[in-house]
């Protein structure tokens, strides 16, 4: 039973869950104090991450149905839960529909609006899984389905939106977007003879690596037009100059002759930004005086 589960978050990569979840709590710590001069409450908090979690799960496992083809040709993803058997696809059917349930009732927990737009969710999520097959641009449609999370969250404590949260969407569709240019480097040749399309495929790695820097540029540059328009306390700016240095350093490690260091580049350095992005921008919620 341990190993049947190690194999299913193996399948929905459960640990990369922590790239966007610190961007939907911090979310939730900005709508909480902005509207309320108070904090998420426990009960808020513990749905937002059933939420997140259970969509992020439904979303990687039709991502891993919909490239099962794909997965089984590619050196790199071959060995991967489904493409080897160690798991069904009608287990992995299943799977998503359990998930797909979880969240259905996370989202009737937190409010009425976000129940009424979680299928509206649900349907960029599993976008995502089919936009290389048409466009070079499929990077940016990850990143905006990662990237809705903090405008979900600030809806699920407030019941409504405020549009500023759009600067913090946008932001993180720009961050998700450009590592993942950098992560599909790797599979040039292979989406080449598959016939997918990638930003690397199109521009070749060299292209690439300036367009994912200048992703992370406008990232930058998008956190400080929100700290800006929200009045944040020093703590967020702080935050802001902590993800320009890991950005700077992730892109250090990628060279367009060497992506021996890209795992490191997209494991390590993404989890310590939105680690570190919530650490300070939660103080910064704490000395907010609004």
């Amino acid at each position: 039973m341990a190993g049947r589960i190690r194999t299913v978050l193996e399948m929905i990569k459960f640990e990369h869950s922590v790239f966007a979840l610190p961007f939907a709590l911090t979310g939730a710590l900005l709508a909480a104090r902005f509207t309320s001069h108070s904090w998420p409450t426990l009960r808020q908090i513990l749905w937002i991450i059933v939420a997140m979690v259970s969509a992020r799960s439904a979303a990687m496992t039709i991502n891993r149905i919909a490239d099962l083809r794909y997965d089984k040709e590619n050196p790199r993803t071959k060995m991967r839960a489904l493409a080897t058997g160690a798991l069904s696809v009608s287990f992995a059917w299943v799977f998503t529909v359990i998930a797909v349930a979880i969240f259905a009732i996370a989202a009737w927990q937190l409010n009425p609006l976000a129940l009424k737009l979680s299928p509206v969710a649900l349907a960029v999520l599993f976008l995502y899984s089919f936009t290389k097959r048409f466009t070079n641009w499929s990077h940016l449609f990850l990143g905006f389905a990662l990237g809705i999370s903090p405008a979900a969250a600030w809806i699920a404590v407030t019941g409504h939106l405020d549009l500023r949260m759009l600067i913090l969407c946008a932001a993180v569709t720009l961050w998700v977007g450009g590592f993942d240019v950098l992560y599909a480097c790797q599979d040039v040749d292979f989406d080449k003879n598959a016939g997918l399309f990638s930003i690397p495929k199109r521009f070749g790695i060299q292209k690439a690596l300036w367009i994912s820097r200048i992703m992370h540029i406008g990232v930058v540059a998008l956190l400080a037009w929100l700290a800006a328009s929200f009045a944040l306390p020093w703590p967020a700016w702080i935050g802001i100059a902590v993800v320009a240095a890991l950005l700077s350093y992730e892109h250090s490690l990628v060279k367009a002759n060497d992506l021996s260091k890209l795992d490191a580049a997209f494991f390590a350095m993404n989890g310590y930004i939105s680690i570190s992005f919530l650490l300070f921008w939660g103080a910064a919620a704490a000395l907010w005086r609004v």
